[in-house]
C-alpha cells in the first residue's frame, strides 16, 4: 500500500522545484534588464552617434500581414540614417533556405526608407541573437555598434554584445503594443534566462564564423 506520508512529500518537493525556476527566471531577467537599461534610447536625437549600426533580423511577414516588429525595427533604423547618428548597417539575420533571406527583406526595406544600399552589408548567418553578435566582432571586426531591435528584445541583446567583447547600445523607437506582442514578451523572459545560460554555462558558440569580411565604412564627406 503506498505510503500516505509520501505524497505531501513529493507535493512539497514538487513546489520546491517550481518556486526555484520562478526565482531563477526572476534574476536572470532582473540581471539581464538592470545592467542594459541605461544603454538603451527611445528618440533618435539622443543616441550616441556611431560608425555601425547592427540591426537584428525577424522575418518580414507573418502569414498574410506585414510583422510589426520587423516595420519597427526598419524604421528605428532608418532614423537613425536620417540623424546622421550611423553611417554604416550590418543587417543580420537568418538566410538558411534557398528561399528565405531575412538580410534581402532588411536590405530592401531599408533602401525603401531612403537609406543608400552602398552602406548597407548583409549577415546571412544571424541564425539567433548571439550568431549575431558575436559574427558581428569576430567575422565583421564591428566593436563599437548600435543595436536596432524591439524594446523587449535589447536587453538580451545588449547581455550577449557586452559577453561577446562588443561596446553597444541599444535603439528602439517602435514599440509593438502589448496586446499584438504579449506573447513574444513573455517567451522573451525565458529567452534571457538561455541566454545566461548559453554565455556562462554552456558556452554557446554561433553556428558559423567563417573568413573575416572588411566593413567597409565610408567617412562623411
Amino acid at each position: 500500500m503506498r505510503n500516505s506520508k509520501s505524497m505531501p512529500r513529493l507535493a512539497r518537493l514538487l513546489l520546491w522545484c517550481m518556486a526555484g525556476v520562478v526565482l531563477l527566471t526572476v534574476a536572470c531577467n532582473w540581471w539581464v534588464i538592470r545592467t542594459s537599461n541605461a544603454a538603451i534610447y527611445r528618440h533618435p536625437t539622443i543616441v550616441p552617434d556611431r560608425d555601425v549600426a547592427l540591426v537584428l533580423g525577424t522575418t518580414p511577414r507573418i502569414a498574410t500581414r506585414k510583422n510589426l516588429f520587423f516595420e519597427g525595427r526598419m524604421d528605428t533604423a532608418a532614423r537613425l540614417w536620417k540623424e546622421g547618428k550611423v553611417r554604416h548597417f550590418l543587417v543580420s539575420g537568418d538566410h538558411g533556405r534557398k528561399n528565405y533571406d531575412e538580410t534581402e527583406a532588411m536590405r530592401n526595406a531599408l533602401v525603401a526608407r531612403g537609406v543608400p544600399a552602398r552602406v548597407i552589408t548583409q549577415d546571412h548567418a544571424g541564425f539567433r541573437t548571439l550568431d549575431s553578435l558575436v559574427r558581428a566582432r569576430e567575422v565583421f571586426g564591428v566593436q563599437k555598434l548600435v543595436v536596432v531591435t524591439d524594446d523587449w528584445h535589447l536587453p538580451r541583446a545588449l547581455f550577449l554584445a557586452r559577453s561577446a567583447g562588443v561596446d553597444a547600445i541599444g535603439a528602439a523607437f517602435e514599440d509593438v503594443p502589448w496586446k499584438q506582442s504579449a506573447k513574444t514578451r513573455v517567451r522573451e523572459w525565458f529567452s534571457r534566462v538561455k541566454a545566461v545560460a548559453d554565455v556562462y554555462l554552456l558556452g554557446t558558440k554561433p553556428k558559423f564564423l567563417g573568413e573575416r569580411v572588411e566593413l567597409k565604412v565610408r567617412q562623411p564627406s
